[in-house]
């Protein structure tokens, strides 16, 4: 078997059963923008390796490496030709982390700017990624192309949760979150 194929030598690609289309086709641009968060999140992973504190985080960073390739697998597959991948529970299991961790950090009074630790900027750098993705998979569907529901709820999610893990990496880090100077207070008391 060869790495190389030679058949995008020619600026096509196929997707899940045969069809031939451009590599700037809408599901193309989208499953590689799946693909460059997934990268970025391995290399998250790695750093986070250095850090025992984080050890809970980089097994569920390893997990959505997982959940992404399943989604990319989803974005690849026109008209449902197979059963989607990624399901519900998927959706389910980041909105449990997410609720467990929201409120570890201290309260939000400012808007923040990605910064702190670098494995925290390099979260809010998922964060903007998975977000590109979103839009990414959003054009999918203005095409009027089938796309799985439950990929973009993930994917939404998935960008939530990636803000709210660089806010426990720096707390757990002892870094703080760079706050935006002209910010007003974000919640104001109800006095």
């Amino acid at each position: 078997m060869r790495i190389y194929t030679k058949y995008g030598d020619t600026g096509f690609t196929r997707l899940y059963g045969g069809d031939r289309v451009s590599k700037t086709h809408v599901r193309v641009e989208a499953y590689g923008t799946m693909d460059e968060v997934c990268s970025l999140l391995g290399q998250i992973v790695a750093e986070m390796g250095n850090y025992d504190c984080l050890a809970d985080l980089r097994n569920e960073c390893e997990e959505i490496q997982q959940h992404l390739f399943d989604c990319g697998s989803d974005l690849a597959t026109p008209r449902e030709l197979r059963p989607y991948k990624q399901k519900e529970a998927d959706v389910q299991w980041l909105e449990e982390r997410l609720d467990r961790y929201m409120h570890i950090p201290p309260k939000l009074e400012h808007f923040i700017i990605p910064g702190g630790h670098k494995i925290a900027s390099s979260f809010h750098m998922a964060r903007t990624m998975t977000r590109r993705l979103e839009r990414r998979m959003v054009a999918v569907i203005e095409a009027d192309e089938a796309v799985n529901p439950v990929g973009l709820t993930y994917i939404n999610r998935l960008s939530d949760y990636f803000f709210v893990i660089a806010r426990l990496v720096n707390h757990r880090l002892d870094v703080s979150d760079t706050v935006y100077k002209r910010s007003a207070k974000i919640f104001r008391s109800k006095t």
